[in-house]
């Protein structure tokens, strides 16, 4: 059984407060990987974690006040809005696994394997990517289904991933015909 886990897509990172403009191209992929995990229910669990901090919340020393928690910034964009049954999980810090129920959702499901998808490479999706990996789980990450703020910061956050954690990091394409 894997797991999509859609990370960060929210108001805030895609146009609000810390908008960043490249995640526009990965939206498309992102809803070709939610079709398709939503097709195979017997095979794919979705689910959602993302940013809703409260005040005082560490990140918000390094980054502003961002997805703060009942706000509009913090809700997942339309285009990506979760189906019926799917959970939503909010986090404070950087990975989808610390604090916030992931974990044993995945393993109630029989979960062995995660792709994640979203916001930002070099950030979330790295400290989740690692965090995966310490849980013993297998680990994709869709070189075109995250994005950094920058061509630098992605290119070097997905070699990071590959070599330090054996993440795979295929194109959207090759995980909807799987």
């Amino acid at each position: 059984m894997r797991a999509l886990i859609v990370c960060d897509m929210l108001n805030d990172f895609v146009t609000g407060a810390l908008a960043n403009p490249r995640s526009e191209r990965i939206i498309p992929n992102i809803q070709e990987l939610l079709a398709s995990a939503r097709g195979r229910p017997d095979d794919w669990l979705v689910a959602y974690v993302n940013d809703a901090h409260l005040p005082g919340d560490i990140e918000l020393n390094v980054w502003g006040e961002h997805a703060m928690a009942g706000t509009p910034g913090a809700h997942v964009i339309p285009e990506l809005a979760s189906g019926e049954g799917e959970p939503e999980l909010r986090k404070r810090v950087y990975s989808v696994f610390h604090e916030t129920g992931l974990d044993p959702l995945l393993r109630y499901h029989g979960v062995d394997h995660v792709v994640l998808v979203g916001m930002l490479t070099n950030i979330c999706i790295q400290h989740s990517s690692a965090d995966a990996f310490y849980r013993g789980y297998g680990v994709t990450v869709p070189h075109d289904g995250v994005e950094a703020l920058t061509e630098d910061e992605q290119e070097t956050a997905l070699a990071y991933l590959r070599r330090m954690y054996k993440v795979e990091t295929p194109h959207t394409k090759e995980l909807v015909q799987a």
